[in-house]
């Protein structure tokens, strides 16, 4: 599968981990970064990474920063992007199963590597279920 990932300075740590994590599963990742801990802006990042997950429908994004919250509420800003704040395995899970959530977002100051990992783990291992939680995904779309 592939990746577009971005993040802000509050998440760049956390960011390369994922990158190398992600291509340690055999993904592949484009990063847009940033790639140092100057200030930034998110939205940038976020709608950096929207733009690119809606022009390849078969990919996936993945946006960090200090929370996730910034992050998810600039990238929903685009039709066509279920941007989903995941905090632990279920989260991701039902993300994924339920809302056919396209980016995950967490944030690095709230989740360690070992729960991005699992959260991660989950994201991956889920799909979209389909049946009665399409017309729910269908209504977010208006």
């Amino acid at each position: 599968m592939k990746f577009y990932i971005g993040t802000d300075h509050a998440g760049v740590e956390l960011k390369d981990w994922t990158v190398e994590l992600l291509k340690s599963k055999g993904h592949e990742v484009e990063d847009f970064g940033p790639y140092t801990t100057d200030r930034v802006d998110y939205p940038d990042y976020a709608h950096k990474v929207a733009t690119a997950v809606l022009a390849d429908k078969a990919s996936q994004g993945i946006l960090i920063c200090g929370s996730g919250i910034g992050m998810s509420m600039a990238a929903n800003r685009h039709h066509g992007i279920r941007a989903a704040l995941c905090h632990d395995a279920y989260t991701a899970m039902v993300a994924r199963g339920h809302n056919d959530a396209n980016i995950l977002c967490f944030g690095e100051r709230i989740v360690g590597k070992g729960v991005a990992e699992s959260i991660i783990d989950s994201w991956l291992q889920s799909s979209f279920e389909g049946g009665r939680h399409c017309a729910r995904v269908e209504k977010i779309e208006i």
